[in-house]
């Protein structure tokens, strides 16, 4: 379904809103990965100038809200230059309401932070002069077994010069680690952990790796190449995660995010607290409160359908059943739990029956348990959170 420049796709919402900027482009894939990318730079001008124009198409779509956070993710948006996001943020600023000291966030890739080099000024201190105020660096492993089997851009080495010369000049910086990778010891897992906390970092992204349908791990995995992931270890790492980040100063917020205080992404929690979201460029979603929508996933047709002025979205329009769900799914990920009081404003007296009639088994298990009028996963039940909020999904409410 598409939507042309004179129509709105999504419903004016009031309040706060978080804009999300696809960069489609990668230097090369990654073995684990199954997000929207290509490895070909050849339509990056088309893409940033399609992408400026959508910001355009799009700004009556939420009149009545403030941006709070402007978020680059990818793909590599550190493959953009200085100039490319400058001319992305400035349009922002043109076209909407922003607050006075928005979070502006920056995926990075440590080959690139590191390879970079303006002339006057370091790469960093570029990103600082167009508003950029906090980086997300996709680290994973500090080990060279490691990234050579995910088939990551960068080496151990980079990894460590980038954030010894990041930490010079942003103090809010996030970083991104993968556990239960093929290989990976406990032993090394904890090294891994120690040399992000000897940088001094204030918030870490934490994932098991899952092995997508299609993608090349999955390949190898199938061929015997490498070896299958294994659940119980990977269980046994993020528990380490767990014990070793909040030991030092750590608040495990989100199920994959451990933020210092003051430091949690505004962006991502915008996410799990269900506020608005606006997002821009191939693949991206939006969110209004009341429908979801998603850009097609295609650079090309997203290139074209936006020189004619025509938003190449598809949407869907939640039901009561499936804002209940989500609701669910993103709750109990997160430190502020499910609302039994907002399930029954929301969503009626039936849903907060049937949601207590589902956790009833898993709060005898001690996998969840209640506080406060909060329903919330205990430690034991953190590694299998996602599978428990299924079981308390309502498939049909009669």
């Amino acid at each position: 379904m598409s939507s042309s420049m004179g129509s709105s796709l999504l419903e004016r919402f009031g309040g706060e809103l978080g804009i999300y900027i696809h960069i489609p482009f990668c230097k090369q894939a990654c073995h684990y990965c199954d997000f929207h990318f290509s490895t070909s730079l050849k339509k990056k001008s088309e893409l940033v100038n399609a992408l400026v124009k959508e910001l355009q198409l799009r700004k009556d779509e939420f009149k009545n809200t403030t941006v709070e956070t402007i978020y680059f993710g990818g793909g590599t948006p550190s493959l953009l230059t200085i100039d490319e996001l400058r001319l992305l943020i400035d349009e922002v600023y043109k076209n909407y309401s922003v607050a006075e000291n928005p979070e502006i966030t920056l995926e990075a890739n440590p080959d690139d932070l590191v390879s970079i080099r303006a002339q006057s000024k370091t790469i960093f201190e570029e990103y600082k002069s167009v508003g950029i105020n906090r980086l997300s660096i996709g680290i994973q492993s500090f080990f060279e077994a490691d990234l050579k089997l995910m088939n990551r851009a960068h080496n151990a080495e980079e990894a460590k010069n980038c954030l010894q010369e990041a930490t010079k000049y942003f103090k809010n910086i996030s970083i991104d680690l993968i556990y239960g990778i093929p290989g990976l010891t406990n032993e090394n897992w904890i090294k891994n952990i120690e040399t992000v906390l000897s940088f001094d970092i204030p918030h870490i992204s934490s994932y098991a790796l899952t092995v997508e349908p299609k993608t090349a791990l999955d390949t190898f995995i199938k061929k015997g190449l490498v070896k299958n992931v294994d659940d119980d270890l990977a269980q046994q790492q993020f528990h380490i995660l767990i014990e070793k980040l909040e030991a030092s100063g750590f608040v495990h917020y989100e199920l994959s995010n451990f933020g210092k205080p003051n430091y949690f992404s505004k962006n991502n929690s915008a996410y799990w607290q269900g506020k608005p979201y606006l997002g821009i460029g191939p693949s991206a979603h939006s969110f209004n409160g009341n429908e979801r929508g998603w850009n097609v996933q295609n650079n090309s047709k997203y290139i074209k359908a936006i020189e004619q002025s025509i938003l190449p979205i598809e949407i869907e329009i939640l039901s009561i059943t499936d804002k209940y769900n989500e609701y669910v799914m993103t709750g109990l990920r997160t430190l502020w739990g499910v609302s039994l009081e907002k399930v029954e404003r929301d969503f009626g007296e039936n849903y907060k029956i049937y949601l207590l009639e589902q956790a009833e088994k898993h709060i005898l298990e001690h996998l969840l348990y209640l506080d406060e009028g909060k329903l919330l996963v205990t430690k034991k039940g953190k590694f299998l959170s996602d599978g428990i909020a299924s079981d308390l999904f309502m498939l049909n409410l009669s």
